[in-house]
Formats: C-alpha cells, sequence, structure tokens
C-alpha cells in the first residue's frame, strides 16, 4: 500500500511534467495560484497542508493526497494531525451530503 502511494506521487510528477510541457501557460497559472495560496505567511506550512488534504478528500483527488500527504509528512504533521484534519473533512463531507439533500428537496417542491 506505501509503495502504491509513493508510486502514484512519481506518476503524477512525470504526468505533470507532460502536462507543462504541453500547455506551459496554465502549468504557469496552475504553478502561480499555488503559490499565493502561501503569500503572506498567514498559515504555517503544516497547517497549510493539512487544510489541503482535507480539500484533498472531500474532493476525492488521489493525485493532491498523494503530493499533500508527503509534504504534510515533509513539514512536521504528525499522523494524528492528519487524521484530525480528515476527520473534519469527514464531518463536512457529510454535512454538505445533508445540505445538498434539503437543497434537492426544495428544487424537487420548486419545479
Amino acid at each position: 500500500m506505501i509503495n502504491e502511494w509513493s508510486n502514484r506521487l512519481s506518476d503524477l510528477i512525470k504526468s505533470v511534467g507532460n502536462l507543462a510541457k504541453a500547455n506551459q501557460p496554465v502549468a504557469h497559472a496552475f504553478h502561480n495560484l499555488e503559490a499565493a495560496t502561501r503569500a503572506g505567511n498567514v498559515l504555517d506550512p503544516k497547517t497549510h497542508e493539512l487544510i489541503a488534504l482535507a480539500v484533498a478528500v472531500t474532493t476525492r483527488c488521489d493525485g493532491c493526497i498523494a503530493a499533500h500527504a508527503a509534504a504534510a509528512k515533509k513539514v512536521g504533521a504528525t499522523k494524528e494531525e492528519v487524521a484530525a484534519a480528515l476527520g473534519t473533512a469527514i464531518a463536512l463531507n457529510a454535512g454538505a451530503a445533508y445540505v445538498y439533500s434539503a437543497r434537492t428537496l426544495d428544487a424537487y417542491d420548486g419545479v
């Protein structure tokens, strides 16, 4: 299982490199967007990565999970801290389903 994620990250790096060569303007814009999220040092790197992991889970992005899990580990996030961030993602994702279920019933009643 560990090798699967390590391989996934390695494959992602190669794939993103290929995409960057094929579409430099988009790759450059994405890099700048990522850099902008760190501008001003408002969030420390560990907090940034914990948030990124929670968002990666809610968006179901395996590439994001691989990249940000490695980054979180690199900046010193513990397994317990990652698990706490993921708990928040789980709670919010279930909450989102609950809220959107209510919206769906509103839509049903409104059509």
